[in-house]
């Protein structure tokens, strides 16, 4: 009887973890149907999560401007309906929006229909705002299951080199400057975020994040070092199949 239960439990938990835990560890060791770095890139790319924020994306928006720099945006589709004008601003100001699912919600807790319907209803709400239909795809958490890619397929799916725990003050306040002024110009793709309402996250930090972060910027250009702008990685990805 013991050994039924035990199975009977086993079962289902040995399923769901190969549907998420090694589904994610699988594609991130392989990199299979994913872009962790640009390809013999020179420079560095922004890339920010979350948003949009009515208060700090505005002001990372003002920032970027002042130093031209061109970024991906990977927006939360709820968001982005909420702050149409905000998405509108960052598409005309020549960012690249991607999708960050309709909800802030983990692939782990997901269905394949419902990782689709995330997917495909924000990038509708994209489309609708701005135009043009989104090219990038980055899950929330960087998390996958089986169904991700194949579902996701007709987008470039964006992870990161260089994550700098940038969603808690203390982290930006202690450690953010140092790890940013680390990262090498090599083709990196750095996460940020412009929005802390998610758990985990500190509603406060993106203003620790936008102080720290222009003071790198400042600094890096003052360097010589380059901002990777998002057409490039359009670029690749048109001229050699889907990122990988």
């Amino acid at each position: 009887m013991r050994k039924g239960i035990l199975t009977f439990f086993a079962i289902p938990i040995l399923i769901y973890s190969l549907y998420t835990y090694a589904a994610t560890l699988l594609i991130r060791i392989t990199s299979i149907g994913i872009r962790k770095k640009v390809c013999n890139g020179t420079g560095i790319a922004l890339t920010f999560d979350d948003g949009p924020n009515p208060i700090y994306t505005p002001r990372l928006l003002d920032l970027l401007a002042h130093y031209n720099i061109k970024a991906v945006f990977f927006v939360v589709g709820r968001h982005a309906e909420n702050y149409p004008e905000i998405i509108q601003r960052m598409h005309a100001e020549g960012h690249s929006i991607g999708i960050h699912h309709y909800e802030h919600v983990s692939t782990w807790r997901l269905t394949p229909q419902q990782t689709h319907q995330q997917i495909k209803r924000t990038a509708k709400v994209i489309k609708e705002l701005t135009g043009s239909e989104p090219t990038f795809y980055r899950p929330p958490w960087g998390r996958f299951n089986l169904a991700t890619l194949p579902v996701s397929r007709q987008f470039n799916t964006i992870m990161w080199t260089h994550i700098v725990g940038d969603w808690k003050i203390r982290t930006c306040d202690e450690q953010l400057s140092k790890r940013l002024r680390a990262i090498p110009a090599d083709g990196s793709i750095v996460v940020l975020h412009d929005d802390g309402s998610n758990p985990g996250a500190d509603d406060e930090a993106p203003a620790h994040m936008l102080r720290v972060l222009e003071s790198y910027i400042q600094e890096a250009t003052k360097k010589g070092t380059r901002f990777i702008a998002p057409d490039e990685l359009m670029k690749y990805g048109q001229e050699h199949g889907h990122v990988h």
